[in-house]
């Protein structure tokens, strides 16, 4: 069997289930998208709520998930023989345009782990690249000419081909973690030098600038390229950095908490998903403060409801209804 890319939604070249998938309600211009680049996996995942042996997940999968709420949303990535239509069906039910995606010989992406009590720490049991070991991002003509580009959590120097491959993106950015800064520190500095925006965690924040002091870390990353910085803090919310200045948006409390496995991925898709809902730096228009504390808020809510379910289930059911009542409900947050 020969690799090769998944046909959009509309015209997939493998076997259709026979259950026609629920197509996502949306009220977005499908003229320009927002394209995605990552992992997609199977995660086998255990919290205190409970165990799951083999559960769809990937960065790509969850920040395009979140983002589709927002925005089209076309995605880049590979999957194994094992993938199931069920999961590729959930997908296109989001108008995800899966037409990027590579259907390769081998097994798809499998990450095991478990995590704390109080889920805020996690040990990785098991970690099979499979398929995604060789991973080479290769865009579809279509997604060239696409303004909004994510980058999830993959090797720098696939980060800086896909923007090679991109004609004019008026938006790029994306992730990094803690392996990539330390052992491949030259390639994600060039990388960087590319970005609009840098979403990472604070102990990444202070890994990379070898600043203690998160604002004067946030402004070194700063200069390294990336204008816009978002300092993700789990539970405790977000601080955004930028030209104006910065601010802090916090966390909200859940009742229901089951599995924070792509949260930070969540968090993502929100945030870029809602710049360009918003069409930022078309034209020449920059996202103002206001805007961009916006889209840190939409990032904290997509993520609050990941964690409510195990995987990405809490996204098969989720309403916009529900997405602007809990961003009011942010909003409280911080009215005085």
């Amino acid at each position: 069997m020969q690799g090769g890319l998944l046909a959009a939604p509309a015209a997939p070249p493998i076997k259709n289930s026979g259950r026609k998938p629920r197509r996502a309600r949306t009220s977005y211009n499908d003229s320009m998208s927002l394209v995605v680049v990552g992992s997609v996996a199977y995660d086998g995942v255990t919290t205190p709520a409970g165990s799951h042996e083999r559960i769809l997940g990937g960065a790509c999968t969850y920040i395009s998930l979140a983002a589709s709420f927002f925005t089209p949303v076309r995605i880049v990535g590979i999957v194994g023989e094992d993938f199931a239509q069920e999961d590729l069906d959930f997908l296109t039910s989001r108008g995800i345009d899966i037409g990027g995606v590579e259907r390769a010989p081998g097994k798809t992406f499998y990450w095991r782990g478990v995590y704390s009590e109080d889920m805020n720490d996690r040990e990785t049991l098991q970690t099979d690249l499979n398929v995604f070991g060789g991973f080479d991002p290769k865009l579809p003509e279509s997604y060239r000419n696409e303004p909004y580009l994510m980058l999830g959590n993959i090797q720098p120097a696939l980060q800086r081909s896909v923007c090679a491959q991109m004609i004019a993106p008026k938006l790029v950015g994306g992730d990094t973690m803690n392996y990539w800064i330390n052992d491949f520190r030259d390639e994600l500095l060039e990388t960087l030098k590319q970005w609009n925006f840098l979403l990472i965690n604070d102990s990444e924040a202070r890994l990379l600038s070898g600043e203690k002091n998160l604002k004067r870390a946030a402004a070194r990353i700063r200069a390294m390229g990336p204008n816009i910085l978002v300092i993700k803090r789990g539970e405790y919310g977000a601080t955004l950095f930028h030209e104006d200045g910065y601010s802090n948006i916090p966390g909200i409390l859940l009742d229901n908490l089951k599995d924070p496995t792509g949260a930070g991925d969540c968090f993502a898709g929100g945030f870029i998903g809602y710049l360009a809902s918003l069409r930022v730096s078309l034209d020449g228009g920059a996202a103002s403060g206001l805007e961009l504390a916006r889209a840190v808020v939409y990032g904290c809510v997509m993520g609050s409801f990941c964690c409510e379910e195990f995987g990405p289930d809490r996204f098969r059911t989720l309403t916009r209804d529900e997405i602007e009542a809990r961003f009011q409900e942010f909003r409280a947050l911080t009215a005085f």
